[in-house]
């Protein structure tokens, strides 16, 4: 009877999770990197991923962005050529060999509000894994979720280490900060009914 009553609350749990896909098209990753003369911006696009809910709350999910898609949204033409040429080469996220960078969720705690959750999760670049933590806030909008969370990396622990302080000496002004910014912002298939 107890070995019964296990397998029915197993399987209620298995019915209620439920896996949403990303739409990748209206999905999208927004960058800042900051120098001591300045700050750069830009885009990654999503390449998939997916988030998984029980009853509405998340539970989990994993998310691809390809980095060959890196852009540059401060400089024009020539200019943010060659900062993007740079940031695909193997001084920064070498993309030719590296094309993607991953994250997988390993745990999520509600915040106490709707919507607002502490994600715990594998993140992947440049075949390093370092866990990362970061609020994110998940809401539904026309039929879709939308999951956004603002994140701060160090790119050292991801051996991106061109340009920084922390491992060369007299650089000055051409200094980069290891410290850089990302902007999440992943938008779901609509929901089945």
């Amino acid at each position: 009877m107890f070995k019964s009553l296990l397998l029915f609350t197993a399987f209620l749990f298995t019915v209620t999770t439920v896996a949403v896909k990303v739409d990748p098209a209206a999905s999208v990753v927004t960058w800042k990197g900051y120098k001591v003369t300045g700050e750069h911006t830009g885009t990654i696009k999503v390449q998939d991923g997916q988030f998984e809910f029980n009853d509405g709350q998340l539970t989990g999910g994993s998310f691809t962005i390809a980095m060959n898609s890196i852009t540059c949204t401060d400089l024009q033409g020539g200019a943010a050529d060659k900062l993007v040429g740079h940031l695909k080469s193997a001084d920064f996220f070498g993309v030719e060999k590296f094309p993607a960078a991953t994250f997988k969720i390993t745990k999520v705690v509600s915040r106490g509000t709707p919507g607002d959750y502490r994600v715990t999760g594998d993140l992947t670049i440049k075949e390093t894994t370092k866990e990362v933590r970061f609020n994110a806030n998940v809401t539904e909008n026309a039929g879709s979720y939308v999951a956004t969370a603002d994140l701060k990396l160090d790119r050292s622990d991801f051996d991106v280490r061109y340009g920084s302080g922390s491992f060369f000496d007299n650089l000055g002004d051409k200094t980069i900060y290891d410290e850089f910014d990302l902007n999440i912002k992943l938008v779901t298939e609509k929901k089945m009914k």
